[in-house]
């Protein structure tokens, strides 16, 4: 088990931390070295080390139908991702066994793939199912030249991909349960940015910069440096609370409701963090494309409130507006900003703190699995 607190153990530690103006610690500064934003062996190194792990791909309500697919670039490498015909889950490398044509593209819904290039046809579980003018192909069998299949896992509403190995059980055994469902896909984005992957996945994992960074925007409604940090395994969660969670102190704590009173962010280790919010749920990967560049994704789904109800398209939208508005736009230009200046000299190392729990727990592990 995660062992992660419950909602009523959340208000009150909150609740506490707003009466002592204290917020939860870490016990170690940590100092990354610069060189780990920097260098092209640390890049790669990382890399390798996505693509040896189950890492989050994408919500499983965006493949709800049977042949709905996602396609798209996972540490560099280009993979599928469909529900079939019996319902399971499969992850495939999207590359035609004839030329290495790609076989799909972004996200969608379909009865086989068609190879764009010479119309090689595959069927969803990634069988070849027809070579056109097959007489030219003698040797070539269609059992034989199947999409390329990797590991993929369906665990708490997300799907996991590990390009090198299969995925167990016990891997996954202490992720939460993030999405039932009857919650819905209804928005996605994509961004590119100069910056390490690294840097912007450190701006959600602290409040400590609340305040001063998005004083216009996050601030008015947020408390400043006012978390509850957690870590299970090589994950954290921090939760932000907004400052209108002082309506619950006059309610008794078993009729409390913590919908629409916090943000909650899980970062799964190592690249992706699903933010819980007023009325929406975002999953965000981190790809790294460079040292210096990061391709970030987000896919946005419908919350499910305490008395079981969904959040409409609607009311998802507004909140997904409004966070967008409200500190992630800030969050990515201080991230490139930072990238700017790493190459200067003028630090050797970034220094993480006592208020910065889950990003020390972030580079221990991210140095534990790539020393193993």
């Amino acid at each position: 088990m995660n062992n992660l607190l419950n909602e009523q153990q959340v208000t009150e530690r909150i609740f506490s931390h707003i009466d002592n103006k204290t917020t939860d610690l870490g016990d170690t500064v940590w100092k990354e070295p610069v060189a780990s934003y920097l260098s092209q062996e640390r890049f790669e190194a990382e890399i390798a080390m996505l693509r040896r792990m189950p890492v989050a791909f994408c919500p499983s309500v965006m493949l709800s139908e049977k042949g709905s697919y996602v396609a798209r670039k996972a540490a560099g490498t280009p993979l599928l991702v469909v529900r079939g015909e019996d319902g399971q889950i499969r992850a495939f490398i999207n590359g035609c066994r004839h030329r290495g044509m790609p076989v799909a593209k972004d996200s969608g819904c379909a009865r086989s793939f068609v190879c764009p290039y010479h119309a090689w046809t595959y069927g969803l579980d990634g069988k070849l199912r027809q070579i056109p003018g097959r007489e030219g192909f003698p040797g070539v069998e269609l059992h034989e030249n199947g999409l390329v299949e990797v590991a993929a896992r369906e665990k708490g509403g997300l799907v996991y991909v590990n390009q090198s190995g299969p995925i167990d059980e016990e891997s996954l055994k202490n992720m939460p349960e993030f999405f039932s469902d009857e919650q819905q896909f209804f928005d996605q984005s994509d961004y590119s940015d100069e910056s390490n992957w690294k840097l912007i996945a450190e701006t959600t994992m602290e409040g400590y910069h609340i305040k001063s960074l998005h004083k216009q925007s996050f601030y008015p409604y947020g408390l400043d440096n006012t978390n509850v940090v957690e870590t299970f395994g090589a994950n954290s969660r921090v939760i932000f609370p907004f400052k209108r969670i002082e309506k619950l102190r006059d309610i008794e704590p078993q009729k409390r409701s913590l919908d629409g009173m916090l943000t909650s962010v899980y970062q799964l280790f190592p690249n992706v963090a699903v933010s819980v919010l007023s009325k929406h749920s975002t999953v965000t990967i981190f790809e790294p494309l460079s040292p210096s560049r990061t391709q970030i994704l987000i896919y946005r789904v419908t919350n499910r409130t305490s008395d079981g109800s969904i959040v409409d398209f609607d009311e998802a939208m507004r909140d997904a507006v409004f966070v967008k508005a409200a500190g992630f736009d800030e969050d990515r230009e201080a991230a490139c900003s930072i990238q700017e200046t790493l190459g200067a000299g003028a630090n050797q190392h970034l220094t993480f703190g006592y208020f910065e729990k889950a990003i020390v727990h972030f580079h221990k592990n991210l140095a534990e699995h790539l020393s193993a």
